[in-house]
């Protein structure tokens, strides 16, 4: 019997079998959690039903994160289906493309900083209100992923790096705020992974070999890894740890010079 058997899990972000929400979907199905996946749109929905077939799964609903009509259709939706939830998981991230190549003065745009900020963090929030009411009385978890970049000045990073700081603080807001519900909310800031998300950062591939010369374990992580840390978080075994940011990038952000 795995250690999430009995939890239900939404997982929000699902678009690619390379992705780190992939990961985490895997290694939550293997410790025996009933999921549900969402997708943005109908370009995407045949896919994201397909991937969640090979789990198990036939609950895909559709949502654009930018929408709060589309989030409040989400849970009404799910509300249909499950009488509760006990897992979130947010893996949406998104900042116009042209917004990461370059200097960070020279590339950022009012209208990209408040792009990038909206999908990429208040999502969570948005998502969080959504899912609160469905997570009462069962001891839920909510859980984000985030990057180095958030505290860390990185190379064409640019304003995903604000975004995801804003996302951190996030995390921090959102466990106070819920938490004496039981409710506890984490975040995940997983290495540099060859996703499709990542594909959009200028010299990506450069990073990657960067870090994996620099890091402690000599490598990159894989979405496995990362996946096995996310069903760790969202689990009774980590019933005491809220608030935090969990790094899972081979001890990279342990280290000032390679």
């Amino acid at each position: 019997m795995g250690f999430l058997q009995g939890k239900r899990a939404l997982i929000v972000g699902l678009a690619s079998n390379r992705s780190i929400a992939w990961g985490i979907a895997r290694a939550m199905s293997e410790q025996g959690a009933e999921l549900a996946f969402t997708y943005q749109n109908e370009k995407l929905a045949s896919r994201v039903v397909d991937m969640a077939g090979q789990l198990g799964s036939s609950l895909t609903l559709p949502c654009d994160v930018s929408s709060d009509g589309e989030i409040d259709q989400l849970f009404s939706s799910l509300g249909e289906q499950w009488d509760g939830l006990d897992i979130l998981v947010h893996s949406v991230a998104f900042a116009p493309r042209e917004q990461l190549v370059g200097s960070y003065l020279d590339a950022v745009t009012r209208e990209g900083f408040q792009i990038a900020h909206d999908v990429s963090a208040y999502s969570f929030a948005a998502l969080g209100k959504g899912a609160r009411p469905m997570m009462q009385g069962r001891n839920g978890a909510m859980l984000t992923l985030s990057y180095l970049g958030a505290v860390r000045a990185l190379p064409n990073y640019n304003v995903m790096g604000p975004a995801k700081a804003s996302l951190e603080a996030n995390v921090r807001y959102m466990a106070q705020s819920v938490g004496p519900e039981g409710i506890r909310v984490n975040g995940l800031s997983a290495g540099p992974i060859k996703t499709l998300a990542a594909a959009g950062i200028s010299g990506f591939r450069g990073m990657l070999e960067q870090h994996a010369d620099a890091a402690p374990l000599r490598r990159n992580v894989t979405i496995d890894e990362v996946g096995n840390v996310a069903a760790f978080l969202c689990s009774d075994l980590a019933s005491g740890i809220t608030g935090e940011i969990t790094y899972v990038d081979a001890g990279f952000n342990t280290i000032a010079l390679g």
